[in-house]
């Protein structure tokens, strides 16, 4: 160990008496080297900068793993190739080095937890040797280095640990990792229940901690006392809670509004002619029905039952099952026209993300996604609307029992786009609001489209008899109460006890069922469907049929101890429960296991109209249907509408002296600066059906104001694309819920106008988010104004919301969220319709639409119909080019916003006034006209500027640099997101020139259609693409699905994979994150797959005896790289000194349009791309840093083997973070074997296709896959 005075000394795992034990415990320690240690060096500055520990010297961090159940030979494979990377990771045995004086604490994942890492960690050990079982635990270690107080390291903790997901671990090693379950009690029956007295039964009720009333409570007394004639079961009062809580019943919409008073005002009558509005359509609808009350449930859907009535919502799917809103959209696929469903949905998960926001937000989009994916449509975009206070604030402005803002804002964003990264969804458009009382509790919406062939998707009942399966996850104790949890009350000490309520997010479990609800075949055997969100088994299985037998025996667990009550109302993700006949059901069972996703029948549907469900043999839930649809007890309150006054309005045009001053402060402003860096944390490309980049320009700067997809057809060419924005402003909302509703409603409109959609065909779908609703009947004031401003827009504009989702719990102590109600708009157009924001051409002029408003500021509908519409004419006349939809902030920052991308100056006209220019003006449209088309206009206009040459924004004597603009502009949000590492060594100059060769390998085995073989493997997310990149090529495809459900699945899919390689001609790896790129490095899974001895040689006969080609992209670059397959050529593995691909220097995951250019020629993947050509290709990773020694670049640029580097728009090699986005040596993108015929590139080549990111500028086919056939020929 070193004498007394070396400076380090071993860490290791000693008993109490000091005596060191082995066990059967293996631990190891793996820390990244120095050069790549990314995340250590992140959390050096974070705590150094932002919690203002200035005696830290250093941070380390290590992953701890604890190993049992592995035999020494598969071990020892498992340290070089699982648990460390040797060309990036130290290993270290049972103890590590640590300096003197460092202080060292390990965190773990509390019991029940879900651990990606540990679970991926499994999965491929199980490759190397498929008949072990090991256990895996793992923790990560830190180590603190520097005089640090005691007071200072408690702080570092707190800043590691959430005690929400987390714990601190103890360093001593466990004897054995097989954790004994207890086995569980019987459930509890409240003897004497319903007999019980008040006093007694509300001390029971208090007991509980439950989210339902006393009111409820009473009611359940009287439903045991009068029909059940017995007491209830723990299980029954738990499940009963989840099925009326807030979250899954919306008890606060749906309770009855009694009586109804307005207060004095300016804005009295409008909002009370909306409301008498209301009232007289109610009636109308309701003729004769007693049962039909006034509720905040029946204001949201009123205006889309009258506008159905007159005939407006000809396009709505009717079904009884409600997974999302449904249109049916007429499509042309290769001329031939079909019905398609297009689906949308918005989920928030505010209280969840407010408490562990790494979870809750993944979730939040998991939940969003599931919804849509259990109606049978495939989930193809998403959009992100989320809510909190100002990040850049110091950590000591945090509030007591409350996470920092700056922590969670990055969190959450990490949570959110790892879970649609992973499951390869594309998010079209990111955005977070910011107002200070988003401090109660941050907002984290999700909204997604799906859509699927109409032919594919069977609505059937249910009928006795019939069978229900349950797919996917299994079951846990994390989510217990989830539903109950964001329904309750919250303080600064329910953030300690509310853990178990958060679930963790597993999406390649999500991407098997999206796998196999695609197919045509299985969707078409599916007669009902219903996820699994809040509630779990209770709600899930009990929504489906009227009567119900369900099995918790068969449910299956993620570990054993889980009582009946526990699987009852679990609701961990990812499952699904679905009605099939019992003549299908062996049929669905094996599609099922093709996919690799686990399938349980667990219930029977029964004459009965009861919900059955039975634990041990013992029925623990025995409820008829009646009473459960009940909801609880009848709830009633008054409201006192609050009506806001003039003096206060936020829609005034304020007096501006500066100029400059006043355009680089509101460039500035939270909410108008860049997002970048926020955005490109998510995969905006995969799918290649991305009309829109979320940035677009040369320059990638113009920020895109709705999304826009093309249908994700699987086959076939269809020039259909989907549509949607979003419109909601805070700091108006508070001053009036009833014009922040409008204008939330007419933003989302004009967003969709701006970039081409015809208004008339919107549908909507509403968030309303407000405080916790009392007995005063003022707090109902904001949600009730808010769904009337909201009533009266659907009515003006004749636009119905047909959904919608409602939070009604952001109240933290006495600090309310800001009264919120988010518009989506949803728009179907065609590809040609499309215009995109950023400004085209000097000389072309700037007009201004301005929307008519009445003398209450409500807009004059039927003229901003006029408008829009004349809007739409103009653009697909040709004669509007660009445009952008204005907000609160006006004029000045939209037209920056449009200059930034194309690097276009604008002067703006002296006749304008300088107070216009800044002023509030929703609804408002900027557009790009080329001068000799302006006397064509339809639309009402003002000209008030041109676009110039010139890089200047200019007004009268008013000259501001677009260089120090957009520097203003993106320097609000960069210490909180960067978009830069601050890396040095960023100007350096490459160049290392071209390699041009006349030797190109020959193929010797000819053939006219060459075959392609396509691996899948859990967490494989681009086979979609890759599949349609080959076959648009003129190559055949065979895609399988690597199957590790057990020992058997293993071997029978090595030899699938073994037969399917020797059919082909060509292995593509597709990209993704193979097993969620865990443990702790990309790709792993993949690799270790293909180091298996069958598929080595496999691989091996088709590169080296039948002249073969392989090809990785993403994850298969990283696989191909870890296999040796590049830069050698064959199968040899990893040593200390091959090069790799490790984390970007950003230290974040970056989605982004890449310009690389083709540098060799000596592959026969890159014949048809022009040598020294420029091509813009979008990457997509987290781990996309090529690195490797001095000495092997030298000889990888002198064999040709470099086959791509970063460059910027005139082909210069650059270091530069711009361009080079991930800081790979040498800014290598993509290399070769020696011969060329294997290639690995980083940036996403088959993502591109008709239509795809048209506001991104450069050659974006390479013909990388065009060429790989031509070689065969």
């Amino acid at each position: 160990m070193g004498c007394a005075s070396d400076p380090w000394h071993y860490f290791n795992n000693k008993t109490e008496d000091g005596g060191s034990f082995m066990g059967n415990v293996k631990r190891v320690y793996v820390e990244k080297k120095p050069e790549y240690a990314v995340q250590a060096k992140d959390l050096y500055h974070e705590i150094s900068g932002y919690l203002g520990i200035r005696s830290l010297e250093n941070v380390r961090v290590l992953i701890r793993y604890d190993v049992e159940n592995m035999t020494d030979e598969t071990f020892e494979k498992a340290c070089s190739g699982i648990f460390s990377e040797p060309p990036v990771d130290t290993l270290y045995r049972e103890e590590f080095p640590v300096k003197e004086g460092s202080r060292v604490f390990s965190v773990e994942f509390l019991p029940g937890q879900f651990d990606q890492r540990a679970d991926s960690a499994v999965q491929c050990v199980q490759f190397i040797k498929e008949d072990e079982q090991p256990v895996i635990h793992t923790a990560t270690t830190y180590v603190v280095e520097g005089a640090v107080s005691d007071e200072e390291f408690e702080a570092i903790k707190k800043h590691c640990i959430n005690p929400v997901d987390s714990r601190e671990t103890g360093m001593e090693k466990p004897e054995t990792l097989v954790t004994q379950f207890e086995e569980p009690e019987d459930v509890i029956i409240f003897e004497g229940f319903k007999d019980m007295e008040e006093e007694p039964l509300k001390e029971l009720y208090d007991s509980l901690g439950l989210a339902m009333t006393f009111k409820d409570f009473l009611h359940i007394q009287n439903y045991f006392r009068g029909e059940e004639k017995r007491d209830p079961s723990m299980t029954e009062i738990r499940m009963l809670d989840t099925y009326w809580s807030d979250h899954c019943r919306h008890t606060t919409f749906s309770t009855e509004l009694t009586d109804v008073t307005f207060g004095e005002g300016d804005y009295k009558a409008p909002i009370e002619e909306t409301y008498r509005q209301y009232l007289a359509d109610h009636s109308e609808i309701f003729k004769g029905r007693e049962d039909k009350f006034v509720c905040l449930m029946d204001l949201a859907l009123m205006a889309m039952r009258k506008l159905k009535k007159e005939g407006k919502l000809e396009d709505q799917e009717e079904s009884e099952e409600i997974n999302a809103c449904s249109i049916v959209v007429p499509v042309t696929v290769d001329g031939v026209e079909e019905e398609w469903l297009v689906n949308f949905k918005n989920e928030t998960h505010n209280h969840p993300t407010e408490i562990e926001p790494f979870g809750g937000a993944a979730t939040c989009l998991g939940g969003a996604i599931r919804d849509p994916l259990s109606g049978r449509t495939y989930v193809y975009q998403a959009m992100r609307v989320t809510g909190a206070a100002d990040p850049t604030v110091s950590v000591k402005d945090t509030l007591k029992g409350k996470l920092p803002q700056k922590k969670l804002v990055r969190e959450a964003a990490h949570g959110y786009s790892s879970y649609g990264n992973q499951i390869g969804l594309a998010t079209g458009a990111v955005k977070e609001i910011y107002h200070p009382n988003y401090v109660a509790k941050r907002m984290e919406i999700g909204a997604v489209l799906g859509a699927a062939p109409r032919r594919a998707v069977i609505r059937e009942t249910s009928d006795p008899g019939d069978i229900i399966i349950l797919l996917g996850g299994r079951t846990g104790r994390d989510g217990c109460g989830g539903a109950t949890g964001s329904s309750k009350v919250h303080t600064e000490e329910s953030t300690t006890t509310c853990g178990a309520e958060v679930q963790k997010g597993n999406p390649p479990t999500e991407r098997k069922i999206q796998r196999l609800f695609r197919r045509e075949e299985v969707s078409k055997l599916i007669k009902k469907c219903n996820d699994f969100g809040a509630g779990g088994v209770s709600v899930a299985i009990g929504e489906l049929a009227d009567g119900l037998q369900v099995d918790l025996d068969k449910v299956p667990k993620k570990y054993a101890g889980l009582d009946g009550t526990e699987i009852a109302i679990s609701e961990s993700q990812e499952r699904m429960a679905v009605v099939v006949d019992p003549k299908d059901v062996d049929e669905f069972m094996g599609y099922a296991a093709e996919e690799n996703l686990e399938a349980t029948k667990v219930a029977v549907v029964t004459e009965e109209p009861r919900l059955v469900l039975s634990w041990r043999g013992k029925k623990i839930v025995d409820l008829s249907r009646a009473f459960l649809d009940t909801n609880g007890a009848h709830q009633e309150t008054k409201v006192a509408v609050d009506i806001p006054s003039r003096k206060d309005s936020i829609l005034v045009r304020e007096e501006v002296t500066d100029v400059k001053e006043k355009w680089m402060e509101t460039l500035k402003d939270l909410n108008v600066c860049s997002q970048k860096g926020l955005v490109e944390m998510f995969d905006g490309s995969i799918g290649a059906s991305s009309v829109f980049m979320p940035h677009g320009g040369q320059y990638q700067m113009t920020e895109t104001q709705a999304m826009v997809a093309k249908l994700p057809v699987l086959t076939g060419d269809c020039d259909t694309v989907t549509m949607m924005s979003f419109g909601f402003d805070p700091y108006l909302s508070t001053w009036s819920p009833y014009h922040g509703a409008i204008y939330a409603v007419t933003e989302s409109v004009a967003k969709i106008v701006a970039a081409g959609g015809d208004y008339s065909k919107i549908r909507f779908t509403f968030q309303e988010y407000f405080r916790r609703m009392t007995e005063d009947p003022h707090r109902w004031s904001q949600p009730f104004a808010a769904l009337l401003g909201a009533y009266s827009a659907q009515l003006g504009f004749g636009l119905p919301s047909i959904g919608g989702k409602d939070s009604m719990s952001g109240t933290f102590e006495h600090i309310d969220v800001p009264p919120t109600l988010v518009s989506f708009a949803v728009d179907v157009a065609t590809e040609k319709d499309i215009i995109t924001p950023e400004l085209k051409k000097a000389g072309d002029k700037l007009v201004w639409l301005q929307i008519p408003t009445d003398e209450y500021d409500v807009p004059v509908y039927e003229k901003v119909m006029d408008q829009y519409g004349k809007f739409t004419a103009d653009i697909h006349d040709g004669k509007i080019v660009a445009a952008y939809a204005l907000d609160r902030h006006g004029i000045v920052p939209a037209v920056s916003k449009m200059a930034f991308g194309n690097r276009m100056g604008v002067t703006l006209d002296a006749s304008v006034e300088a107070k216009d220019l800044f002023a509030p003006a929703f609804g408002d449209l900027i557009a790009e006209v080329p001068a000799d088309k302006l006397d064509g206009l339809t639309i009402d206009y003002t000209v008030i500027g041109e676009v110039t040459e010139e890089q200047n924004f200019e007004y009268k004597d008013t000259k501001i640099a677009l260089a120090d603009a957009q520097k203003a502009w993106e320097s609000t949000l960069e210490s909180v997101f960067a978009t830069n590492s601050k890396a040095e060594g960023q100007d350096e100059k490459i160049d290392t020139g071209l390699f041009d060769t006349k030797e190109v390998h020959i193929c010797e085995h000819k053939i006219a259609q060459p075959t392609v073989f396509i691996p899948v493997f859990p967490g494989t997310n681009c086979e979609y693409d890759s599949k349609r990149a080959f076959e648009r090529a003129g190559a055949k495809t065979i895609v399988k699905v690597f199957r590790n459900m057990s020992a058997s699945d293993i071997v029978d899919s090595v030899d699938v994979f073994e037969k399917a390689i020797a059919q082909s001609q060509m292995i593509m790896f597709p990209g993704g994150f193979s097993a969620g790129d865990e443990p702790d490095g990309s790709a792993k899974f993949f690799a270790t797959a293909f180091q298996n001895a069958k598929l080595k040689e496999a691989v091996e006969k088709l590169l080296h005896e039948r002249d073969g080609l392989a090809l990785g992209i993403c994850n298969g670059f990283q696989a191909l790289i870890k296999l040796g397959l590049v830069p050698y050529g064959t199968i040899c593995g990893q040593t200390e000194n091959s090069p790799t691909l490790t984390y970007n220097t950003i230290g974040r995951h970056i989605s982004k349009m890449v310009y690389t250019k083709v540098v060799t020629n000596k592959s026969p993947w890159l014949q048809q791309a022009e040598l020294g050509g420029v091509y813009t290709n979008p990457a997509s990773h987290g781990e996309g840093r090529f690195v490797a020694s001095e000495e092997v670049l030298k000889q990888l640029f002198a064999n040709g083997q470099v086959a791509t580097q970063y460059c910027d728009l005139d082909g210069t090699v650059t270091m530069d973070e711009e361009w080079n986005p991930n800081g790979s040596y040498c800014a290598i993108e993509g290399i070769t074997s020696p011969d060329g015929r294997v290639l690995g590139k980083m940036a996403h080549s088959e993502r591109r296709g008709k239509s795809v990111a048209v506001n991104i500028y450069g050659e974006q086919d390479l013909k990388i896959f065009e060429s790989g056939v031509a070689y065969f020929k």
